[in-house]
Order: structure tokens, then sequence, then C-alpha cells
């Protein structure tokens, strides 16, 4: 049973906390972290997801901290935004967005993480602060916390780094944000779902080209002419007409291909999509991809594609890694 004094004590730093003090909330969250972590690994289990669920936590509970009002309930408002940190990401396999964790603490059910982003009033907070990180944790933090391939496996994957590397960055990226957001809580910034829509209108657009016959100089202006595309084979590509040419392919091989969700940033776009196979030939691309595009002076100078694990089972042979999907012809 905590003392008088400490009560005290707790209530004084929540109070310093809510002013701004990141000295008090730092010390608030080390006194629970150890709670919080215990609350994820009885969720989550021992490892790296439930010390996420708990940097997560303390991300969220930084940025809105003012609104506790019962000074005495901090650690059961920090284990409530842990436990829904991680029944999230038990149910969908995706971590909340930093910032959303915790909004609604009384519902008797947690909305889509990504669609509670898209409708919440604080997304275009969330945004901007995000927009504000060193491109390398940004880059990192964008594909944690808002795509569906979001594994430290598959981000290392998707940018080319080693799994370590998208660990150390994420720690950055979270430090950095105990800093940024807030700083930039009141500031002035445009709404993010402009970007998302320009942005979302040219994925759909160039995903969809082949099969509505829009020119390649129609989409081009963007790209730049030596843009790099990788594969996740290794193979590599030059020029968007060579994607364009895979793009044929498969198109002539009956696959489409469906925008199903889009990450929009400061220098990078994140598209992911799902592959249509023709009922002939079901298995001929995996279930979907994520690409994501990095620019250089506002030009689009490199592409990286991961592809969606496809259903494990067991398979003998199988169709010759020929498609649009799995691994370019040169």
């Amino acid at each position: 049973m905590p003392s008088l004094e400490s009560k005290w004590e707790t209530q004084a730093l929540v109070r310093a906390a809510q002013l701004g003090d990141r000295a008090s909330f730092a010390e608030l969250f080390e006194q629970h972290y150890a709670g919080m972590l215990a609350v994820a690994y009885r969720i989550l289990g021992y490892g790296p997801d439930a010390e996420d669920a708990c940097q997560d936590a303390a991300i969220t509970a930084f940025g809105r901290i003012g609104e506790l009002r019962d000074l005495a309930a901090v650690r059961p408002w920090l284990h409530a935004i842990v436990r829904n940190n991680c029944r999230t990401m038990l149910i969908t396999r995706r971590p909340i967005p930093v910032g959303v964790a915790g909004m609604d603490l009384l519902a008797p059910e947690l909305d889509d993480p990504a669609a509670y982003v898209e409708r919440s009033a604080q997304r275009d907070w969330i945004w901007h602060g995000l927009q504000q990180l060193s491109p390398a944790a940004r880059t990192v933090a964008l594909l944690r916390y808002f795509t569906v391939q979001n594994s430290y496996e598959q981000i290392a994957m998707l940018c080319g780094i080693p799994v370590g590397t998208v660990r150390s960055r994420l720690s950055e990226a979270r430090r950095q944000l105990a800093v940024v957001l807030p700083r930039v809580r009141d500031e002035r910034h445009d709404s993010a779902a402009t970007l998302v829509a320009e942005r979302r209108d040219e994925a759909t657009t160039i995903l969809s080209a082949i099969v509505n016959g829009v020119p390649l100089g129609q989409v081009s202006g963007r790209w730049a002419d030596d843009v790099t595309i990788w594969w996740p084979s290794g193979a590599r590509l030059t020029g968007l007409a060579s994607l364009f040419a895979v793009m044929r392919r498969d198109y002539d091989a009956g696959v489409l291909a469906r925008l199903t969700g889009l990450v929009a940033g400061r220098g990078i776009t994140v598209w992911e999509n799902v592959f249509v196979n023709p009922p002939e030939d079901p298995d001929h691309c995996p279930p979907g991809g994520t690409f994501l595009l990095r620019e250089n002076r506002g030009l689009v100078s490199e592409v990286r594609l991961l592809h969606a694990p496809r259903p494990a089972c067991p398979e003998i042979g199988g169709p010759p890694d020929r498609t649009f999907a799995r691994r370019p012809k040169s």
C-alpha cells in the first residue's frame, strides 16, 4: 500500500507533467514502467512486442496527460492504455498508431486503429509530429504504426536494412516523439488528409494504368527518369517504364492490383495493395504487396516492394517465378 506521502509525490509529478514538464513525466514513466511491462507480458508474452506496447503507451500518455482528471489514477490509466495496445496487437497484428491508444478507454470495443486515426481530431497533430522526425526514424515509425506488414523483419526487408537497425531507429523515433509532440501540438499545420488524397489518386491511377489505357507520360511527372525499383528477390529495374512493362505482363496473365491502404509523409509514400489472380491460376501472384516510395528533391527516386506472405500450405513445384508480384524479367 503506497504511503500518503508517495501519493502526494505522484500527484505532484502528474500536475507538473500536465504543465509540460518532460522531466516529471519521465519520472512518472520510470516509476510505472515495471507494472506496465508486467501487464504487457501477461497479454503478449515475453518479447519485443510487449516492450513496444509500453513504449507506445508512454508516447500516447504524454500527449494526453492533460486530460487525466483524477491525479491519483495515473497507474490504472497507464495500465489501461497498455492493455488496449496489447489487445489491438493480438486482434489485428498491427500496433495502435501513436497517439491513439487510450483515447476511449471506457468503450466496450476498440475501433480499427487506422480508421480511428483517419477521423481523429488528433490525427493531424500526430502526423505533423511524425514529419519532424529525422528521415530514417520517420520511415520506420510510419511503417511500424500505420501499415499492415509491420514486423521488425518485414520493415527490415522493405527498407533494405538489418533488423537491429530497425529496432534502434524505432527507439530513436520514440525518443524524438517524446520531445516533438508536446512542442507541435498547438502549431498550425496542413491537413494530413490532403496529402494522402493526392497520393492515393496517384497510386490508384498507376496501379490501374494498364487496365484503363493511361499513357506513361500522364503519370510520370513526379517520378525521376532513373527511379530505381527493387523487388524482394533483389532484382532491380530502372525507370517507371520498366514497372509498366511488368504490370503489362501480369495484366495479360489476368492479374489485377487493387489499392487497399496508403500512407504519405514527408519524402515517402507507402502503397498497400492486393493482387487479384485469375481463377485458372490462383497462385500466379502473392496475396498482396507493400510498395515503399522514397523521394529526392520532390521526385520518386527509389521504390521497394515487399510481398504479403502466402497462407501456409504444402506446395510441390509451383508456377515459374515470372510475375509482377514476384520478380520482374530482365
